[in-house]
């Protein structure tokens, strides 16, 4: 999916969010977590989507009887990956495609079949002592959108009807996009758009959004799950190039904490989710201003992962 999924953050923002109170409710100060069965630090990126997810991850192994340590909304990919690598988290959920073409630095192996793109992320996860699990039904993609204003000015349904106009608009975003592959550069690369300017608003935030709203900006990266699109009007231009590929839900975890019981459990997780439900949690979040936490522990219960 997503170029990137959130904006950049620094190395220094991390190492409070380390040594920060836990996020949410799904801590080790439970009963459960009396005797645990080991401790585990879930990280996630900085939107709201990511903060959900690893949500759930964290509040089904809560129940099961290990240890949590939530460390959510920590930055970007190019943040929170080496903190995997260096032990600093043990877990955090990412997507597919677009995880795979940033370990191995755009290499073009990520394809729209999720089992062989998961396949291929693990042989390049594993000798960083990483294991990418199952990959999720749910699939969540980097999306471009307009207004509806811009998509009738310039008849616009899909991104190569965007390419003769792009000149004539900014595109906002995350700071990364210019160089990712699933952003301005695949753009540029498969659409041949190039855009008049370009804000570094973050990716799928509400400051993006409201830029695009304000005509600021006239392009802006989203998700194909953002529950707000409907909400504020926007209009999401078909991938008709097929620039984004299998960007499936993929829990990633250290290897050195992973067990059978583990793998199990978060494979189950991973299968109950659907991209329908992402979706919806990401409405309750970002549209209806629902708690993420009290959202994750919902949709958690729902599927029996919590009592």
């Amino acid at each position: 999916m997503r170029s990137y999924r959130g904006g950049a953050v620094g190395a220094a923002i991390l190492s409070l969010a380390l040594v920060a109170s836990a996020c949410g409710s799904s801590g080790g100060g439970s009963k459960s977590a009396t005797t645990a069965k080991g401790t585990i630090t879930v990280g996630s990126a900085n939107f709201s989507e990511s903060t959900i997810v690893a949500d759930i991850y964290a509040k089904a192994l809560q129940a099961k009887g290990y240890t949590v340590h939530p460390r959510l909304n920590i930055g970007s990919r190019e943040v929170y990956e080496p903190a995997l690598e260096k032990g600093e988290l043990d877990l955090v959920p990412d997507y597919a495609a677009t995880l795979l073409e940033f370990v191995n630095h755009s290499a073009n192996e990520a394809t729209p079949d999720a089992q062989a793109t998961t396949a291929k992320l693990l042989t390049r996860l594993q000798p960083k002592g990483l294991t990418a699990l199952d990959p999720s039904p749910a699939i969540d993609a980097n999306a471009f959108a307009v207004t509806k204003a811009t998509a009738d000015k310039f008849h616009l349904t899909s991104l190569s009807e965007l390419a003769p106009v792009a000149g004539q608009l900014t595109l906002g975003s995350p700071a990364e996009c210019p160089t990712r592959p699933f952003c301005a550069l695949g753009l540029k690369n498969v659409y041949g758009i190039q855009f008049k300017g370009f804000k570094a608003l973050g990716f799928d935030t509400p400051q993006l959004k409201d830029a695009l709203t304000n005509n600021d900006v006239q392009v802006a990266e989203l998700s194909t799950t953002d529950g707000t699109v409907a909400d504020r009007g926007f209009v999401i231009l078909q991938d008709d190039k097929h620039l984004q590929l299998a960007d499936n839900v993929v829990p990633i975890i250290r290897t050195a904490v992973l067990t059978n019981a583990i793998r199990d459990l978060l494979n189950k997780v991973s299968a109950a989710l659907t991209t329908a439900d992402l979706a919806q949690l990401d409405k309750k979040v970002d549209s209806d201003k629902q708690d993420p936490d009290v959202v994750a522990g919902q949709w958690a219960k729902d599927h029996g992962f919590t009592m």
